[in-house]
């Protein structure tokens, strides 16, 4: 038996004490004042529940990468994926699928060899954090060509092959398509399975307030549970307080990465008809200059209904690789295209929106989880590398914005009871041995914009079922977990 000695634990679910954990056999053995086994002395250091991270873009990364090294060495020890309504799979054309997901979550293998979701998700490999899918509504819509009878049973084979949630973008292709009707068809699935609908809405500007209520209304008339993605607001930082009042009192929750700026594809900054047909049909009319003409018309102007966040935002607070729109010249509609068609809609963006203050409001409220929104790539938000040193770190730790034991408690089991996963996100006899050791005097992010790949230090060790995937704030290179099924 493996024996945390002296930690001050921190169970997921209430205040921290001292005690000795002793684990075996991947599960926690025996919780007391002396436990006898191989001694890892813990004393002076936190013992917390591996961390959930409820919004990740790891659908590809385990090709490259089956450690997911800038997750583990925070901390994350369960991710979910497929978020956004985005997914490899089911796909019919898959280089189709792959150049409009290049931006979010990179190429994946050489060759995809799936179709079907289940098929995906048997080939991903072993991995150091358990992958949770999410049955992704856009990926089943443009599977079955919007057929919403066809869709609803796309999505309960999805959930049959392992779905914890039932995911929509509706601001990404094909969701930004989707009535509320269909909505709640599937999401009347999602409720046949317990499962939580985790919806990006369909806008997050000036509109956020009636996008979050279509989203309720769905919640309501299905049955299905509500969990919003990365919960903000571009336009005007005075929406949040009615924000999160209407979240509350529908009695949903929501997810948010600590920081006033995100991270997505750049072609989001099209309006919807600009991006319609797929990648190749989208880089066409980058190309036509009278489409361009339209393109910059709509961005002036704005569309009712559509997001435009470069409209909203301006270009000095939309980031390619590190420049921003402004910084690079020229008309900001033209650089943004030059830029897609250089990359073949392969580029990301990060977006600044938000002060401080207002993700610390977002960050204090009771209803709130973490989900790192984390995408990798050269040049990433700091959010792959920083979120949970961030949170836990930086604003309850050093801050005091939250009692520490609540912050574990949004990381950890809150998070595991959302997604029904009775079996982690608690340091109780039993249950299994996913464990981050912290030194708390050193856990923080260290991250920025500028330089976002840099892990935080204070990770003494963690574990995954029992197995050390971390040492001293290095991975040991162990994958003992992989896609839960």
């Amino acid at each position: 038996m493996l024996v945390f000695r002296g930690a001050a634990v921190y169970p997921g679910d209430g205040a921290p004490f001292h005690a000795d954990v002793g684990i075996d056999g991947g599960r926690i053995a025996a919780i007391g004042d002396r436990v006898e086994g191989d001694v890892v002395d813990a004393a002076g250091l936190m013992l917390c529940p591996g961390f959930v991270d409820l919004h990740a873009h790891s659908a590809l990364e385990p090709f490259r990468d089956p450690v997911l090294t800038p997750k583990i060495l925070q901390g994350f020890t369960t991710e979910v994926i497929c978020p956004d309504g985005l997914a490899p799979a089911p796909v019919r054309d898959r280089e189709s699928r792959r150049e409009y997901l290049r931006a979010l979550e990179g190429d994946g293998p050489p060759r995809w060899t799936w179709t079907t979701f289940a098929e995906y998700l048997d080939a991903l490999p072993a991995t150091a954090s358990t992958l949770v899918p999410s049955a992704p509504h856009g990926a089943i819509r443009e599977f079955c060509e919007a057929d919403v009878e066809a869709m609803c049973g796309e999505v309960r084979l999805a959930f049959e092959a392992g779905a914890r949630m039932l995911s929509f973008g509706l601001v990404y292709l094909p969701g930004v398509f989707a009535e509320t009707e269909e909505l709640v068809a599937m999401a009347r699935v999602a409720a046949e399975f317990g499962a939580p609908l985790v919806p990006h809405v369909r806008n997050e500007g000036h509109g956020v307030i009636d996008a979050v209520r279509e989203m309720i209304e769905v919640s309501q008339r299905s049955g299905a549970q509500l969990h919003v993605s990365h919960l903000k607001c571009l336009a005007d930082e005075s929406l949040l307080d009615p924000l999160l009042e209407l979240v509350d009192s529908a009695g949903a929750t929501f997810d948010q990465y600590p920081y006033g700026a995100g991270s997505t594809l750049l072609a989001g900054l099209l309006p919807p008809w600009a991006q319609e047909g797929g990648a190749e049909a989208t880089l066409r009319r980058a190309r036509s200059p009278e489409t361009r003409r339209r393109i910059a018309d709509d961005v002036a102007h704005g569309l009712a209904g559509w997001e435009n966040q470069l409209g909203t935002l301006g270009p000095e607070n939309v980031v390619v690789a590190g420049r921003t729109i402004a910084e690079r010249g020229g008309d900001p509609v033209e650089t943004v295209l030059d830029l897609l068609l250089e990359t073949e809609l392969g580029a990301p963006m990060i977006i600044h929106y938000a002060g401080d203050d207002a993700v610390r409001k977002v960050a204090a409220h009771p209803r709130q989880l973490v989900g790192s929104d984390g995408i990798f790539g050269e040049h990433p938000h700091p959010r792959l590398y920083g979120t949970a040193p961030r949170f836990l770190g930086r604003f309850a730790l050093r801050d005091g914005l939250i009692p520490v034991d609540e912050a574990v408690a949004r990381l950890t089991a809150r998070a595991a009871d959302l997604l029904g996963l009775q079996d982690r996100g608690r340091i109780a006899v039993g249950k299994r041995a996913d464990l981050v050791l912290l030194d708390g005097a050193r856990y923080v992010d260290t991250a920025t914009y500028e330089d976002p790949k840099r892990s935080p230090d204070g990770v003494v060790g963690v574990w995954v079922a029992g197995e050390a995937v971390v040492r001293e704030g290095r991975v040991t290179g162990a994958t003992p977990a992989g896609v839960l099924r």
